[in-house]
């Protein structure tokens, strides 16, 4: 089944079910608009046969960074390259969409030094990298609402085919839905209605924006996986309402940076077997919407692809981080070249923490090798990595010195 083509409702048509989920390349320069390097980057994944491709998150606004070096689209200025870079990710017959997001409270101290929130929560047991957040206003919350809108009408005039909002991993549309992290007592919290407003809201400027013909996708938590957080439950509640506004594909994913699901830093030995680390919510929500779904995380043979394929509870295969390693692989899947993922896993030391950083920042570098123009190399010491990372991207942001910290190691997050 992974070969065959797939419409969404909105009418574009993937030409395979494997989809190129988002990444967070950190690859946006000293003005955080696109350069050469991501269309590199996007040319050579376009080669790589998926028949989705989603960018890493594209940020609504300049005074919310998630990393040092993320791309900001907030008007036309960059348009022009903007182009390049559609073009780039569509060359090879995939349809391409922009991840729109806000980090809300989970950006770093060093580049948000009072980030904003639907509430004033701060992130827990971070080590002080990350400051407490400022309650939004309800004017700043409108303002957001067409924020995210007017970024994604820029990319699709530049040529994309639609965009992902981000609404899951403790972003801020992701902040707004969990009632641990919302805690007000307006329009836009309380009740679990009352918490969805905000990503409806924008769903619905969004959609107005870029039209009924391109796509509109979200990525959605299956929970927070946190005591007082948002819940399967609630995302089931989520989805249905999604469905009924028109989203065209939903990804399902799960977890925030206080507790990184989203990595498969826990997994249950049945979740390993069948290798999708959120399958099982996905064959739950199957039952109770008819939308197209897209899960991300853990797949890594032909036979778990098809077995969730032909469960009828997933329409679209999500592939990140292996891309990072293979960005060839999906061609030589559909090929039969090829029946399962050969290298994912970097060099580690023997420390949890120190570990699950070098591998996100050893899989970052394998970005910006790809954006030079260089393949990836599978046997890069991580301490090399992790060097060229921290010169690369987090200097540069206490040389600015906003805040005097070093910034969180964000990286290959699968965003």
């Amino acid at each position: 089944m992974i070969e065959t083509p797939f419409a969404l409702p909105c009418g574009a048509v993937l030409p395979n079910r494997l989809g190129k989920s988002a990444l967070s390349e950190q690859l946006g320069n000293r003005k955080h608009a696109p350069d050469e390097r991501l269309v590199r980057l996007y040319n050579r994944w376009a080669v790589g046969g998926a028949g989705l491709i989603v960018t890493g998150n594209v940020m609504v606004d300049s005074r919310a960074l998630g990393e040092p070096a993320n791309v900001v689209v907030e008007d036309n200025r960059d348009a022009a390259v903007l182009r390049e870079w559609a073009a780039a990710s569509k060359s090879g017959g995939a349809v391409a969409l922009v991840q729109v997001n806000h980090p809300g409270r989970q950006s770093p101290r060093s580049l948000s030094p009072r980030p904003v929130a639907p509430s004033a929560v701060g992130l827990k047991g971070m080590g002080g990298a990350f400051a407490t957040p400022r309650e939004l206003t309800a004017a700043e919350i409108g303002d957001l609402v067409q924020r995210y809108a007017v970024t994604a009408k820029v990319v699709v005039d530049a040529g994309f085919d639609g965009v992902q909002l981000h609404g899951a991993h403790g972003y801020l549309i992701s902040q707004f839905l969990s009632p641990r992290v919302n805690q007000r007592t307006d329009s836009y919290g309380g009740s679990a209605e009352n918490r969805r407003r905000f990503l409806l809201e924008i769903v619905e400027a969004t959609r107005e924006a870029i039209g009924p013909d391109k796509v509109l996708a979200v990525k959605l938590n299956s929970a927070d996986f946190q005591r007082g957080g948002f819940t399967e439950d609630e995302s089931t509640l989520v989805a249905r309402a999604l469905e009924e506004a028109g989203v065209d594909l939903l990804e399902i994913s799960g977890g925030t940076y206080e507790h990184g699901a989203m990595m498969g830093v826990t997994q249950r030995d049945s979740t390993r077997a069948r290798e999708a680390y959120f399958l099982e919510f996905a064959e739950k929500l199957r039952t109770e919407v008819s939308l197209p779904l897209m899960v991300t995380g853990g797949f890594r043979t032909r036979e778990g692809m098809e077995s969730a394929l032909a469960s009828g509870a997933v329409d679209v295969i999500g592939l990140g981080r292996p891309l990072a390693l293979e960005p060839d692989f999906p061609a030589e899947l559909l090929s039969g070249q090829v029946d399962a993922i050969k290298s994912v896993v970097a060099r580690t030391v023997g420390v949890r923490k120190l570990d699950a950083m070098a591998e996100v920042v050893w899989y970052t570098t394998q970005l910006w090798r790809m954006g030079r123009g260089v393949e990836p190399d599978h046997g890069k010491p991580s301490a090399v990595g992790v060097g060229e990372y921290v010169f690369k991207s987090q200097v540069p942001a206490v040389i600015r010195g906003v805040g005097g910290q070093i910034p969180f190691v964000g990286g290959v997050f699968r965003r």
